[in-house]
């Protein structure tokens, strides 16, 4: 029977990255330099998550869909190539990131990519931070292309302020880009396609220009996305816990869960579930494991668990992710 899952955090060096992971949730960092990105729960090629604890640990999640996905998944459809559907990740933007799209379902293959939906948690936020988001109302194709070409195609994007505790639905097809001094959780379907519009004429790593995508975005953009808000559902309380949603789609549901100290909420007994604790403690406790979850770790509830119950050690705040 399988049970809740942690895994080892996949990090990713990135020119806009620092050590705001190390910082704020204490992650062992491999090395001295811009860390932009911990992958706390990937079936990517490549990059498949390794399990950290009970009888499957060392064992990675692809092995986990290849030889145990009815129980894992219950009714959630697998990504193709049989991978697991989401793609869970920490952000930690000390610099802008790259003005980009990701590809919507129905033109994805033909521009050799996959498409990619997603959502940012803001978990951090240093004072004036803000996110760009689809297209300043009346932004025209012509204008943007004409931007592009001179260097001025961020005026196009509509700015968002943003602090601790906001979030953004992102469908594919939305232009978009992470401003600075940001730290986000970021809940996206397996896909790791990203069209560079503009870069900030900035050198990657490597000390060369990155590579632009320009022709795949224009074909992505959905130009009549004009000025996209913060989510805005509220917060509705009850026996300790504060629940909003902040995402309904077909892919995926998150909640935002503000828990009272020493207070328990269930989880949905059925279905492929991921809590991502983004401040305090708590623990897990399905009858066969107590499991406890810091700021800024994940854990994997299968379908297959017919019981699991989140209790908060202090006052505490989780994501709750639902595969669709």
């Amino acid at each position: 029977m399988l049970h809740p899952l942690t895994f080892q955090p996949i990090f990713k060096d990135r020119i806009w990255g620092g050590r705001e992971l190390e910082r704020l949730y204490g992650k062992q960092l491999p090395m001295d330099g811009p860390i932009g990105e911990a992958w706390e729960i990937s079936d990517r090629p490549g990059d498949s998550s390794t399990i950290a604890n009970g009888v499957y640990t060392g064992k990675t999640l692809h092995w986990l869909m290849e030889n145990h996905a009815a129980e894992l998944l219950g009714p959630a459809r697998p990504a193709s190539g049989n991978r697991f559907p989401l793609l869970c990740k920490i952000l930690d933007a000390r610099e802008k990131l790259s003005l980009q799209v990701h590809p919507p379902a129905a033109k994805a293959a033909a521009l050799n990519g996959e498409p990619k939906t997603e959502m940012w948690y803001i978990a951090d936020a240093g004072p004036g931070a803000e996110l760009y988001a689809g297209l300043k109302p009346g932004v025209t194709r012509a204008e943007f292309e004409h931007k592009i070409a001179d260097g001025t195609v961020a005026d196009c994007f509509h700015r968002i302020p943003v602090k601790a505790g906001d979030a953004m639905f992102l469908p594919s097809g939305r232009v978009h880009a992470i401003g600075d001094r940001l730290v986000i959780f970021e809940i996206q379907q397996n896909s790791d396609t990203t069209y560079r519009v503009f870069d900030w004429n900035r050198v990657g790593l490597d000390g060369q220009p990155r590579e632009l995508h320009v022709a795949q975005s224009l074909a992505s953009i959905d130009f009549n996305d004009f000025a996209p808000q913060l989510v805005a559902t509220p917060f509705v309380t009850e026996g300790g816990i504060a629940r909003r949603s902040l995402v309904r789609d077909p892919l995926f549901n998150v909640d935002s869960w503000q828990i009272a100290e020493a207070t328990t909420g269930a989880l949905a007994p059925g279905r492929l579930q991921i809590v991502a604790v983004t401040k305090g403690t708590v623990s897990l406790h399905t009858g066969h494991c107590l499991i406890p979850l810091s700021a800024g770790q994940f854990a994997l509830i299968p379908a297959s668990v017919s019981w699991t119950n989140v209790i908060a050690r202090g006052p505490a705040a989780l994501l709750r992710v639902e595969a669709n």
